[in-house]
């Protein structure tokens, strides 16, 4: 992320009235394509949103109703990148306060980067889209220099990558091994399920 990004300025998003409100995928897949034209930006929050349900659903066993929270969070979480570098996050979250979204959903998005936005990540969706955020990136950054992409990847050859400050260099270490001190989940585990779960997510 770019250094120039402005703090949100402040921890309190939404309406708690709203809580259970979400967008319908339809509408959110309207927001994500009318806002970012970026094809490799659009199958980012694609594959942070895929692995974000997953986890969800497979780890923390959740119901369909609350993994889709996860899911939304990771779709929309960098939606006005692009067209607001520097006010990222500010734009989206007000326009999903504008329509009355899950206050929990709003503060995972503003969440996800907390040295940049000033927000700290509290739940453990907080927690796992800052985990996976970075995560993501770098493991398709991975993918994408094989010949083979996905097929064979493993954690290990992602491991070493990371060790390797030249390789994705946008990628902010710091931010990763932040977001790793915040959950009791090893960085091999982590990758590996972000493999599984983005893999064939297009």
């Amino acid at each position: 992320m770019a250094e120039a990004i402005q703090p949100i300025g402040r921890t309190v998003f939404g309406d708690p009235a709203n809580a259970g409100n979400v967008l319908p995928e339809g509408e959110a897949l309207d927001l994500l394509n009318e806002w970012v034209a970026n094809e490799r930006l659009r199958l980012h929050m694609k594959q942070v949103a895929a692995v974000m349900k997953a986890w969800a659903l497979e780890k923390e066993n959740l119901s369909e109703e609350e993994a889709y929270k996860w899911c939304l969070a990771g779709l929309l979480h960098d939606a006005d990148w692009e067209r607001h570098p520097t006010d990222h996050c500010r734009i989206i979250i007000e326009e999903l306060e504008r329509r009355n979204i899950d206050p929990a959903v709003i503060h995972c998005i503003a969440s996800h980067g907390p040295r940049h936005f000033g927000v700290e990540p509290e739940t453990t969706m907080d927690k796992m889209i800052y985990a996976f955020d970075e995560l993501s990136g770098f493991v398709h950054a991975s993918a994408l220099i094989r010949p083979t992409r996905y097929e064979g990847l493993d954690a290990k050859s992602v491991m070493k990558k990371l060790k390797t400050p030249s390789f994705a260099a946008q990628v902010s270490r710091e931010d990763i091994n932040d977001a790793i001190s915040r959950i009791n989940i090893p960085l091999e585990k982590l990758i590996s399920f972000v493999i599984d779960h983005q893999k064939n997510i297009a």
